[in-house]
């Protein structure tokens, strides 16, 4: 089962409401907000590396560094052809192939795509465990670490990115942002107020806590692949 925010947002509402009382405020501070905001922006940052003009090219180039594949498209209407190309070019084991490769889930947003016209079975709705494929946006991406930054909510389940075994994330160039500075403060900006969870992925799932080994796939995909919409 997969819980979105809203699930939550009435105990924290709750929890908001009783600290406001031991402060003596009776609702939202505008000029708090404003504060706070500033303080945040008045902060200086820390040594970062230099970053080239062409944040997509970086993150392109990180992101394969972390074991994630990339696909650029034209536009979104080209993501089933794209998906289904990429499926068709893995070299799964036979048992894999034949529990309905085809077959996934994913995000409100894709729904309108024509995914049967790609020759793809892809339900909108949150995984429920056993599907094999997750696609998904994402918020936006970090051209410093290859990083995918998701935030989680009734339509973005947070799930499809963690439990299917191929994960395919679809990446909007102008989403692409330097460091993760930049991506927290789109958010601040972007969101009324902070999701109750961030995630941040870089590449596949992966450990190597037994004999230093890197082992794929050990909590969560064993398979990332991007889609770059130009």
């Amino acid at each position: 089962m997969t819980t979105s925010i809203d699930d939550n947002r009435p105990s924290r509402d709750a929890l908001l409401a009783r600290v406001r009382r031991a402060l003596g405020k009776d609702g939202a501070d505008p000029r708090a907000r404003a504060d706070a905001d500033a303080y945040v922006a008045a902060r200086a940052q820390g040594p970062r590396p230099a970053m080239p003009v062409d944040l997509v090219a970086k993150f392109l180039t990180r992101a394969t560094d972390m074991a994630s594949t990339v696909t650029r498209i034209a536009s979104a209407q080209a993501i089933p052809a794209a998906v289904l190309a990429y499926l068709d070019a893995l070299e799964l084991p036979a048992a894999l192939a034949a529990q309905n490769a085809h077959h996934g889930v994913c995000w409100p947003e894709f729904a309108a795509l024509d995914w049967s016209g790609a020759g793809l079975h892809i339900e909108v709705r949150p995984t429920v465990g056993d599907d094999r494929l997750g696609i998904t946006g994402c918020f936006c991406a970090i051209a410093e670490t290859g990083t995918l930054v998701f935030l989680s909510g009734a339509d973005t389940p947070t799930a499809t990115t963690l439990l299917p075994d191929t994960h395919i994330a679809v990446v909007r160039a102008g989403r692409v942002v330097s460091g993760m500075e930049e991506a927290f403060a789109l958010i601040r900006v972007e969101c009324a107020t902070m999701p109750r969870a961030v995630n941040m992925i870089s590449g596949p799932s992966r450990t190597g806590d037994i004999e230093q080994t890197i082992v794929l796939g050990a909590h969560g995909p064993y398979r990332v692949h991007i889609l770059l919409v130009d």
